[in-house]
């Protein structure tokens, strides 16, 4: 009992340094001195544009980097589910060097507004934006007020119910969002991300030493790199969907892109992007794949239960609270990251143009943020009953990212396409891959997000045609050329 005790004192102390730190380094930010509301927008949003290189870095580390992936990378017990962070690289430069030239480029608050501006259509902007709320609300939030509460609960044993623990997670990843906005997320990300990344990788160490760093006597399979047809990652999906899957996430996807867009220049946020593609390159591989890999040897195949047990074995207990602040930090920065860019998806994408000028900024997003707080808590006892928390996100992520992504595909790299046969595609985009998900299934679904997005593509530049007359430019150096005349910016516009 005494060690419970200490396990939770040191899980409050360290989580109330890392809320500390971030008090004092938020208060001392030089806020900014534009009071319109497309200030008071990127204040709120974009940080002001202050976000340095190595906060970018943490804060978009952290955000990707929770429960759902340690516990669920690591529950497949294979070296296999590696390939996601190799091509997570490749995802995050797409980032660097194609997409964030042009949202610097437009002075982009949301992803979103790049379409608008592609298209010159409010319309597809705001379809798009509907989609992500959606995901963001319906599933993500829901989702991980569930995975974290469940994971604190299980961790120290304590009698409460997962409601109360939810509810606990909510309100404290709501402030950061409310009282500090994106600043206040970005620099929480990075303070909690150098606790989890060092204690992740001395988990690792501990494992393997568990071991004696010997391998021998798992099956081939389970440290292959090669997936075979019927493997979670099939090798020839690195050549399909995988790159696409990558591209939507970490190029078009709000909770992510919105921090790149927040530094004072275009340099300073590619500097970001690339560190935090070289944490997931050298640091994040081994922290999703070996203890579970190890767990395998020592308990064979328990499934989603490797990671936690692992840890529970060869952590000492002294160090326990520790770890179960990091994760619960990992938790609260994927929260508060998804709640933040979430309502900067809803002031600027909808409310600013269906329901007029916004008079106070900060006021709106407090109430918006806590009225998306009150469906996520709602939603929480729906998912506690769901079989695999983990495939319904993959089934559900597909519907939306492929049509999503191929609205940015065709306004970037065509000229002259109505919005309508834009919007047209998404639409069908998400029918096509419904039937594919829940009807008929002919291949992985990797290749058939592929699929999709080639069909989507099609569809628009059909219908775009066909439907509305248009004459369909193809520009295959508009991309590059937006980014070389964007290269001497220093500043967000």
């Amino acid at each position: 009992m005494d060690m419970q005790y200490l396990q939770i004192a040191v899980f409050f102390l360290i989580s109330g340094l890392i809320g500390l730190a971030t008090y004092f380094k938020c208060r001392d930010a030089k806020k900014s001195e534009d009071h319109s509301v497309k200030g008071e927008n990127k204040e709120v949003f974009l940080a002001g544009g202050g976000l340095s290189w190595i906060f970018v870095a943490g804060s978009i580390t952290l955000t990707n980097l929770s429960t759902d992936q340690l516990v669920g990378m690591n529950g497949n017990q294979m070296a296999l589910l590696v390939w996601w962070e190799f091509a997570a690289v490749i995802g995050l430069i797409i980032l660097a060097k194609v997409f964030l030239p042009v949202y610097y480029r437009y002075g982009c608050t949301t992803t979103t507004e790049l379409l608008e501006k592609r298209y010159k259509d409010h319309r597809i902007r705001a379809l798009v934006s509907i989609l992500f709320l959606l995901g963001n609300i319906f599933i993500y939030l829901p989702v991980m007020l569930y995975g974290g509460s469940l994971f604190m609960q299980t961790m120290f044993n304590v009698d409460l119910p997962i409601i109360v623990l939810a509810v606990a997670f909510a309100l404290v990843g709501a402030a950061y969002a409310v009282f500090g906005g994106l600043r206040a997320v970005a620099v929480s990300d990075t303070y909690s991300g150098v606790l989890l990344l060092g204690l992740g990788l001395l988990v690792v160490f501990l494992a393997l030493k568990a071991i004696n760093f010997d391998f021998s006597g798992i099956p081939a399979e389970r440290l292959t790199l090669i997936g075979d047809k019927d493997s979670p990652i099939p090798w020839t999906t690195l050549f399909t969907g995988m790159i696409f899957i990558q591209t939507y996430y970490w190029s078009t996807n709000q909770t992510i892109t919105q921090r790149a867009m927040a530094s004072p220049s275009l340099e300073e946020g590619q500097k970001g992007v690339y560190v935090a593609a070289i944490v997931r390159l050298m640091i994040v591989p081994p922290l999703i794949v070996l203890p579970g890999i190890v767990s395998y040897k020592l308990y064979g195949n328990i499934g989603d239960a490797a990671y936690g047990r692992i840890v529970g074995d060869v952590l000492p207990m002294w160090l326990s609270g520790a770890f179960a602040a990091a994760i619960a930090a990992a938790v609260l920065t994927s929260f508060n990251s998804v709640l933040n860019s979430s309502t900067a998806l809803y002031v600027c994408d909808i409310h600013e143009k269906y329901f007029g000028k916004v008079a106070n900024v900060p006021k709106l997003n407090a109430v918006i943020t806590m009225g998306f707080v009150c469906i996520a808590l709602l939603l929480v006892p729906v998912y506690s009953g769901a079989v695999s928390i983990i495939n319904l996100l993959q089934q559900l992520n597909g519907l939306l990212s492929m049509p999503i992504l191929s609205a940015f595909i065709v306004g970037l790299l065509f000229k002259n396409v109505d919005a309508r046969a834009a919007i047209i595609a998404v639409v069908v985009g998400v029918l096509e891959y419904a039937v594919f998900t829940f009807v008929w299934t002919p291949t992985h679904y990797i290749h058939l997000m592929f699929v999709t997005l080639i069909c989507c593509v099609a569809i628009a530049l059909i219908a775009n045609r066909f439907l509305f007359g248009g004459h369909t430019e193809l520009v295959f150096g508009q991309v590059k050329k937006l980014s070389n005349d964007d290269h001497h910016v220093t500043s967000m516009k």
